[in-house]
């Protein structure tokens, strides 16, 4: 797993064997950041249910100003954390997904959410961030997941791509 473009482009990344993940394989994530690439630029950006931090990294190293990474994994923390060494603006967070109004304030424009597969919590994830005011009015939103179905009709859609059994949402706040 590495950094596929951008300022940080060929760091390779720990955390591919991390239990309970599944992290965004390289064909995929160089197709997600093609669709957005345009819109990352000076974003506040957050990985939520972040695992290794791959997708917030690769935001970072494609513009984004800010990337907040969360994850309850004591693991995937420590990954997370080996993972940026030397990189500046980015907040690291060892917290539940539904706790994040104990930890931060701010809004984000560009948020991506990838949780565990077969729990259903995209649905309940975008309603809590909507609720609890975390999105920036226009934010983009990227759900990966399987096959998941949720609620967004507060959100319209800009792209859907599948991947085999991996699918790619793009929403709009």
């Amino acid at each position: 797993m590495r950094i596929i473009s951008g300022i940080y482009k060929g760091r390779n990344l720990k955390g591919f064997d991390i239990d309970g993940t599944r992290p965004t394989m390289d064909r995929v994530k160089e197709s997600l950041f093609a669709m957005i690439q345009n819109d990352i630029k000076g974003l506040n950006c957050l990985d939520l249910y972040a695992g290794s931090g791959s997708l917030g990294i690769e935001a970072l190293s494609n513009g984004a100003n800010h990337v907040t990474l969360v994850d309850q994994s004591k693991v995937a923390i420590d990954t997370i954390k080996e993972n940026t060494k030397g990189m500046k603006s980015i907040t690291i967070i060892h917290a539940d997904a539904f706790k994040l109004h104990d930890h931060i304030k701010q809004k984000f424009n560009l948020v991506f959410l990838d949780p565990p597969y077969h729990k259903q919590l995209i649905g309940p994830t975008l309603q809590y961030l909507k609720k609890n005011n975390f999105l920036e009015k226009g934010a983009i939103v990227v759900c990966e997941y399987e096959e998941e179905q949720f609620d967004d009709t507060d959100f319209s859609l800009l792209k859907m791509r599948t991947y085999g059994k991996k699918n790619i949402k793009i929403l709009k706040f």
